[in-house]
């Protein structure tokens, strides 16, 4: 079973339309190890049993613990698993991610996913650069960053390069040191802010894996949202037409906004993650969900 259709990347690489990221398998915040180790475990071997064939990691997630359960829970892996990582990004001891590319830290950031995955070579390496404003920049110019892992590509470290977190004139400079196989930034259902990066991205036959695809958690009904900015959470007449769309297909909100990522163009690979088995299984499930041209148009006017 293939999720969603496939979509190769670099031309080369085939990949399942729907995939699993890995961002929520450590503890709070994205720190220490998880609650309850066994269920994270059984998550990553549940995915690749329902045909899920792209895992979104970073060692920076625990530090270590997503790569760590993914080594214990998978390898050695199928042979048509692609496994995509971030660098540039270090913790701090407030559990912050901060940017640390300039090239030794690449390199060594390179050289640790490789040791942790259990692996000769990785298969998609993000370069995560912060031009959607979540991370501050580094003081390395963002050439030399990316020229870095273009060389560690060319020793055969990496197969393919991405790119994290940047504007279309960063993905154009970037494409005259290196081929870019995949770019991901923030984007979803409420968050359009990356929709001039997708266009390119779709010009280009470059991937684009929107994080944070179920709207970090936002979509959830009943959700607490006192707390948060204004304008951040749905809105009462949102999440009408959320809801509308998900009973005319007994579906739930989260399964909308998936099916809605994977109609919005072709080059989306979605990556939802979870720590839940019954999530899992209800992500997955979405990439079944067809939505109608005016269930479409609803979604795109929200």
């Amino acid at each position: 079973m293939t999720l969603g259709g496939l979509l190769r990347l670099g031309g080369e690489l085939a990949v399942g339309r729907l995939g699993y990221g890995a961002m929520q398998l450590p503890g709070p915040q994205v720190g220490g190890p998880p609650a309850d180790r066994d269920a994270a475990l059984a998550v990553l071997r549940r995915a690749v049993e329902l045909g899920v064939t792209h895992i979104d990691t970073s060692d920076a997630y625990g530090p270590h613990v997503a790569n760590d359960l993914i080594k214990q829970a998978l390898h050695p892996y199928p042979d048509d698993l692609v496994i995509a990582t971030k660098v540039g990004i270090a913790r701090d001891e407030w559990r912050s991610f901060n940017a640390a590319a300039r090239p030794a830290e690449l390199r060594e950031q390179v050289e640790e996913n490789l040791a942790r995955l259990g692996r000769a070579r990785l298969d998609l390496v993000y370069l995560r650069v912060g031009g959607d404003g979540l991370l501050h920049p580094d003081e390395t110019p963002f050439a030399e960053s990316f020229a870095a892992l273009a060389e560690l590509r060319e020793r055969g470290l990496i197969r393919h390069l991405g790119l994290s977190g940047v504007t279309v004139e960063q993905l154009k400079e970037a494409r005259e040191i290196a081929p870019v196989a995949a770019v991901q930034n923030r984007y979803h259902l409420l968050d359009r802010g990356a929709e001039d990066v997708l266009r390119a991205c779709a010009e280009q036959g470059v991937a684009f894996v929107p994080y944070f695809p179920l709207s970090a958690g936002l979509l959830k009904p009943g959700l607490d949202t006192s707390r948060l900015p204004p304008g951040m959470a749905p809105t009462a007449a949102q999440e009408r037409t959320l809801d509308a769309v998900a009973a005319r297909h007994g579906a739930t909100r989260p399964q909308v906004a998936l099916a809605w990522l994977l109609a919005r163009s072709p080059v989306v690979l979605a990556i939802p993650g979870t720590g839940s088995p019954a999530h899992l299984e209800e992500n997955v499930a979405a990439a079944g969900l067809r939505l109608t041209p005016d269930d479409q148009a609803a979604l795109d006017a929200l």
